[in-house]
């Protein structure tokens, strides 16, 4: 008889295969409260390496980190209408502390918008002290009626920042700046996920925004992903939280701000754009362990070769884990390691030490071959640089062949029925078209340029809209 698969297959059912994996290669279990998730060492260690690369780029924009609190009094959410209206029903409330009642409710920070304007109005005076750029990496509540790990949690991890401009234009670019230069450059240099970048229609706005610019990706199965957004703020919070400043010429001028995020629902997007049938891919840019050298037998001329091997590619600048564990059998491990996926294994046994060689399994093209040890400093920093640009070309050609352009309602629904995403034009959709493809649970993910650029406005002529099912 055939063995049964480790993984449910994709193509049987797609969200169990999700939930397989999620849970097989140890990302991260459910937590006691509904809703909520424990990430464990190997999910977190994803979630480190991303944490580390988006940081380094958001402050190579001069933004710094700061921390602020989990509780909000309720009455800051009164303070601008839309906002408080957007995330009303996601609210997650305290009434209660050490045995009494608080004398105001505080709310567990759905997001921060709030209580880093308060500070905002007190740490601006004067023009000198804008632009003002703030960073924080924290966690967040928002009570999820339809949880799924890492996409939808009532608790997630995730980076928000907040900024404040002396300028509309300011804030404008520099929201698009974070959004190409911080986010884009993210997914496509180390995530090797490819996207469309548009704006996000009315409808779609972020609460309290005036314009919110997204990255969108297609799944495994054809269902669109926000990965990231990038929301200009205009004045509203600014009038508020009456956030001014002194300009050069002596007039009190409120600010211009921006606010943007990114969440622990990309380790989600890793697993459903680039797993497969035996678990995860993780690109090599990413990976916190890029390549896992084996011993297959317990002979101390293997151990000790397997260690050699660890210690020569650490040297070489690669993120190597030693797998010594012959207690445990070869096959089973390899499996493991197969279902995490690790980019590249390095496989000896007595054999490989009398041929100098051991087996190289490559785990994003698949396929194995033996390669001379003393080549394997110089081979594998290429083989992991074309297996990186391998899924990222992946991805596009994913999106790229499962998009097609249509002209009504009608195919649009036919178009996203069969796993894909279509593009319409926003002239002869509009909110009403927009209102239509809401009943067959399409969305537009946003709009686009005749060009494929972010459009300056909804209503700008030529304006496309994509549209997709979407988690």
């Amino acid at each position: 008889m055939a063995k049964a698969p480790v993984l449910t297959p994709r193509a049987d059912d797609f969200p169990r295969w999700y939930q397989d994996l999620i849970t097989k290669a140890e990302l991260a279990d459910n937590g006691p409260v509904r809703g909520t998730m424990v990430i464990r060492p190997y999910g977190y260690g994803l979630w480190e390496r991303m944490q580390a690369e988006m940081d380094a780029r958001i402050k190579e924009t001069g933004t710094q980190n700061a921390y602020f609190p989990l509780l909000i009094p309720q009455s800051y959410f009164a303070r601008e209408a839309d906002h408080v209206e957007g995330f009303a029903p996601e609210l997650a409330v305290v009434t209660h502390g050490g045995g009494k009642e608080l004398e105001e409710p505080a709310v567990v920070r759905p997001t921060s918008e709030m209580i880093i304007n308060d500070y905002f109005s007190k740490w601006v005076q004067s023009y000198r002290d804008l632009p003002l750029q703030i960073n924080q990496w924290a966690n967040v509540v928002r009570w999820e009626l339809r949880p799924r790990l890492f996409l939808r949690t009532t608790e997630f991890l995730w980076q928000e920042g907040h900024t404040a401009h002396a300028t509309y234009e300011e804030a404008r670019d520099f929201a698009a700046h974070i959004q190409q230069h911080v986010y884009g450059n993210f997914l496509t240099e180390v995530l090797a996920t490819d996207f469309v970048s548009g704006r996000k229609t009315a409808k779609e706005r972020f609460a309290g925004a005036v314009n919110t610019l997204t990255l969108e990706s297609m799944m495994g199965d054809g269902k669109a992903l926000q990965m990231v957004t990038s929301h200009e703020l205009g004045q509203n919070f600014a009038k508020a939280f009456n956030t001014r400043y002194l300009s050069r010429e002596g007039r009190q001028e409120l600010v211009w701000q921006a606010s943007w995020g990114s969440t622990t629902r990309m380790i989600g997007a890793l697993v459903m754009t680039h797993g497969d049938d035996n678990g995860l891919r993780v690109p090599p840019r990413l990976a916190q362990i890029q390549v896992v050298v084996l011993a297959i037998k317990g002979e101390e001329a293997v151990l000790a070769k397997v260690r050699e091997i660890g210690d020569r590619l650490r040297a070489a600048g690669l993120r190597v884990h030693v797998d010594d564990r012959t207690d445990t059998p070869f096959g089973r491990r390899a499996v493991d390691w197969e279902l995490k996926g690790v980019p590249v294994r390095i496989e000896v046994g007595p054999r490989d030490l009398e041929n100098g060689t051991a087996m190289v399994a490559r785990r994003i093209p698949g396929g194995k071959e033996p390669m001379p040890v003393d080549s394997l400093v110089r081979l594998l920093p290429a083989i992991l640089e074309e297996d990186q640009a391998l899924l990222l070309a992946q991805s596009r050609e994913r999106r790229e062949s499962r998009t097609a352009d249509v002209s009504t309602i009608e195919e649009a629904v036919e178009a996203v029925g069969v796993g894909g995403w279509a593009r319409i034009p926003w002239a002869d959709l509009g909110e009403e078209g927009e209102a239509s493809l809401a009943e067959h649970a399409v969305t537009v993910r946003c709009l686009v340029a005749a060009d494929g650029s972010v459009p300056e406005a909804d209503d700008a002529p030529g304006n496309v809209a994509v549209v997709a099912r979407a988690y």
